[in-house]
């Protein structure tokens, strides 16, 4: 929907004159967010968003842009009135910004967007509404409940639930409701469920008929809940179940039994923390949530180029003196290859130097650069790539070793001691970050993490610094209830070393066998990508 008075150029990104986007964010899976919601985002230098925006997608913000909390607080208090909301995008898009307005599902159903729209009509200012995939749908589709079905039902109702019981009238016809509608779909239903419950039974609704209640719809949080209308609102109340949470009633839930798909997902439920930078963890923390995890990142390196390259400059223009070239990390390919362009040299410059990788994450990443690794360890590990090269014979070889600025030694000490010429260039730094760790620890202390993941030993050493606790044995009792994941051998022995045993662990040591680890350890198998399990 655009205002009227939009302009073509403001389509094409001119807005000396400011707008307002009006964008629905979705149900809650940063997913499901549209094409246009997120160009926009990209684009934004203002964005109000509220509480039922998934915080992920702030992720697609520039990060110079201005960012306003419009949600509830503490107490369950607006942190701006409704009034107030209008005030800032007006005053933002009259001082020429592009301002996006975040809001949670639609926001034309049940989202307050048409109030926010028609302020803006009356001062005159640009604005376009998209559309978001409504919370209803979501609550359904995610749940296994079609809201129509042509065995039994070919109509449904969205109602709110948001009013008060003491009301004399109710501004609801109920009665009509009851029997007209095949499914009734009620927003913010759970504080007046009991009166809900009662108005449809009094209208004629069978207490039999079939509800479903589902909380945080689309997420790693959802939870559902089934009932009657006779039992649902005891139910509620015995589950603990709180906003924001939807209300499905009608035949089309008896469905649920048999094409309940999200909830039955390997990983459902399960509270993953992902230690990796935020740049890698995307490929980890993705194939976690594909399987159901919940996911909360929490990086504990900052990966950083060298303030000094001058000993990878003297190496480059005598790449061909070379036998061997060896790459250790994915992160040790991109920086050298970085190097090496802005050195204006390009691939041709590795001809005749064989090239290793440690395992098929880091050659994949070679691939990326049109380089096809010669050599792969059957292990994939520091000390498998040093034995293995080992094996054919290396003394006497010239051996380029691009890295971080502090790395294992194992590789290059077993190499060495065989007779290898060994030149080592640093070309990136591994630093801890400058988080304090706070939200991690609170959620181990609450026994809210079910698999603690480890990709690497400077991602143990930098975590178990952010916990600051004081001794090992502070430190085993903090994850105590906490299932260890290492990607390798060599992350195992680095907690090891902190009196911390690995309970999870793949053969191979790459991202997708690590998950393949995890969904094993709670009984389920997934297969690789040739369709074998093993």
């Amino acid at each position: 929907m655009h205002n009227s008075t939009s302009s073509q150029a403001h389509d094409m990104g001119s807005h000396a004159a400011g707008k307002v986007y009006l964008v629905g964010a979705g149900p809650g899976d940063p997913g499901l967010l549209t094409l246009r919601g997120k160009e926009l985002l990209q684009r934004a230098e203002v964005v109000v968003y509220d509480y039922l925006a998934n915080p992920k997608l702030l992720r697609y913000v520039p990060k110079e842009a201005i960012l306003i909390y419009a949600g509830k607080k503490g107490g369950g208090l607006h942190a701006y009135t409704q009034e107030g909301i209008n005030k800032l995008l007006v005053e933002h898009a009259k001082a020429g910004r592009l301002v996006v307005r975040l809001k949670g599902g639609d926001p034309f159903i049940f989202g307050r967007g048409g109030e926010e729209i028609e302020e803006l009509a009356v001062e005159g200012v640009d604005f376009e509404v998209v559309p978001g995939v409504t919370s209803a749908s979501a609550a359904a589709t995610y749940t296994g409940i079609p809201i129509t079905h042509r065995e039994y039902t070919a109509s449904v109702a969205f109602v709110t639930g948001h009013e008060d019981p003491e009301k004399k009238f109710s501004a609801i016809n109920w009665e009509k409701l009851a029997g007209g509608a095949g499914t009734l779909v009620i927003y913010m239903g759970i504080k007046n469920l009991p009166d809900i419950t009662k108005k449809l039974m009094e209208a004629g609704r069978a207490p039999e008929t079939p509800v479903a209640v589902v909380r945080w719809a689309s997420t790693p949080k959802q939870k559902s809940l089934i009932g009657t209308l006779g039992t649902i609102s005891d139910l509620v109340v015995e589950a603990g179940i709180r906003p924001p949470a939807l209300v499905i009633v009608g035949e089309v839930v008896q469905l649920r039994h048999r094409i309940n798909w999200f909830e039955r997902r390997p990983l459902f439920g399960k509270r993953v923390v992902v230690t990796r930078t935020r740049v890698q963890a995307s490929e980890l923390v993705n194939q976690l949530e594909e399987l159901g995890a919940d996911c909360l990142e929490c990086p504990t390196i900052d990966i950083q180029e060298m303030d000094d390259y001058s000993a990878l400059e003297q190496a480059l223009p005598q790449l061909s003196t070379y036998d061997w070239l060896l790459f250790t990390s994915p992160n040790a390919v991109h920086y050298f290859f970085r190097r090496l362009q802005l050195a204006q040299l390009d691939s041709r410059a590795l001809a005749g130097t064989r090239i290793a990788a440690v395992g098929t994450a880091t050659a994949g990443i070679l691939a990326q650069y049109g380089i096809y690794a010669d050599f792969l360890p059957e292990q994939f590990t520091g000390e498998g790539l040093a034995d293995a090269l080992i094996k054919q014979g290396v003394a006497g070889q010239r051996f380029l070793l691009p890295q971080a600025l502090e790395a294992s030694k194992v590789l290059p000490e077993k190499l060495a001691e065989s007779g290898a010429h060994l030149t080592i260039v640093p070309v990136y730094k591994n630093l801890p970050t400058v988080s304090s760790g706070e939200e991690l620890r609170d959620e181990l202390s609450r026994g809210a993490v079910d698999v603690l993941t480890f990709t690497s030993s400077s991602t143990v050493r930098n975590c178990f610094a952010l916990l600051a606790c004081q001794d090992a044995s502070a430190l085993r009792q903090l994850l105590g209830k906490t299932r260890i994941a290492a990607i390798g051998p060599v992350t195992a022995a680095t907690l090891q070393d902190y009196g911390i045993t690995t309970h999870i662990q793949p053969q191979q040591h790459t991202i997708a066998d690590l998950v393949r680890a995890i969904t094993s350890h709670y009984g389920h198998d997934i297969p690789r990508p040739n369709g074998s399990f093993s």
